[in-house]
């Protein structure tokens, strides 16, 4: 089977949500594929206490920085823009950050709802903000992949607050591209399934017992759970040149799981 490696030498990527998880594997897909990669998030230390991401994109030979950014935070997302400058200026800006908690509309409170949709919804919105003014005002068009879910487009039981943030989430990546191609900054957006990291609660090792005892309600058709490593090389393709005719888009990364 043939493989898609795109490059990325002398770009920067800023990942935000990415000492953990989903944004942790992206940043060491782009900084194995050459570029400077900004790490961003709450704190370096990954959950599960490893290496820090940016440490560890440089161990694996790479360049990367870690800028502290609290995504609720316009005035932190401008600042995390603006230290990309260093280093030439946002190329690519993913818009990973994002939490779940679960609750049934009975039961979720506003905090919890507010909390959510200001990490996932206000995060996305002006990380998209923030980036494209930079990419217009330096003139130097480049490209914004914003992390949506199969819960933008489906229900799931005891989700209703997460899955309205990340069906905003669709919306602010059409609605932006279609404002911004006159510049030529791309927007997508990547729609994990169900994929198996620190947010999910061991999420895989349940998914596997449950399809080898097809038990799950709606089993994923590719037959196994998803890992961060089978989503990051999305993201390098819709950054890629290979992709340049490509915005507005939703990739689905789910093994199946809205086939039917």
């Amino acid at each position: 089977m043939g493989q898609l490696n795109p490059q990325f030498d002398g770009e920067t990527v800023i990942v935000t949500g990415a000492a953990s998880g989903i944004g942790r594997e992206i940043a060491r897909q782009f900084g194995a594929a050459g570029a400077m990669t900004i790490v961003a998030d709450l704190r370096p230390d990954p959950k599960d206490g490893d290496v820090p991401t940016h440490e560890l994109v440089r161990e694996e030979g790479g360049d990367a920085e870690f800028v502290q950014t609290d995504v609720t935070d316009v005035d932190q997302l401008e600042t995390l823009v603006e230290a990309a400058r260093e280093f030439g200026g946002v190329d690519v800006m993913i818009n990973n950050a994002g939490i779940i908690v679960s609750g049934s509309i009975r039961e979720v409170d506003p905090e919890t709802f507010d909390k959510i949709h200001a990490v996932n919804v206000r995060g996305t919105f002006f990380g998209t903000q923030a980036a494209a003014n930079d990419m217009i005002d330096r003139d130097d068009p480049g490209v914004v992949i914003n992390t949506a879910s199969i819960s933008s487009d489906l229900a799931q039981y005891d989700q209703v607050q997460y899955d309205s943030s990340k069906g905003a989430i669709r919306m602010i990546t059409r609605g932006s591209a279609l404002e911004l191609a006159e510049h030529d900054i791309r927007v997508n957006a990547v729609a994990p399934g169900q994929i198996a990291t620190e947010m999910t609660d061991g999420w895989a090792d349940e998914a596997r017992e449950k399809i080898a005892d097809d038990e799950l309600v709606k089993p994923v058709p590719l037959g196994r759970a998803g890992t961060p490593a089978d989503l990051a090389p999305a993201y390098l393709y819709l950054a890629s040149e290979q992709a340049g005719y490509v915005t507005g888009e939703m990739l689905q990364v789910d093994g199946g799981w809205q086939v039917f």
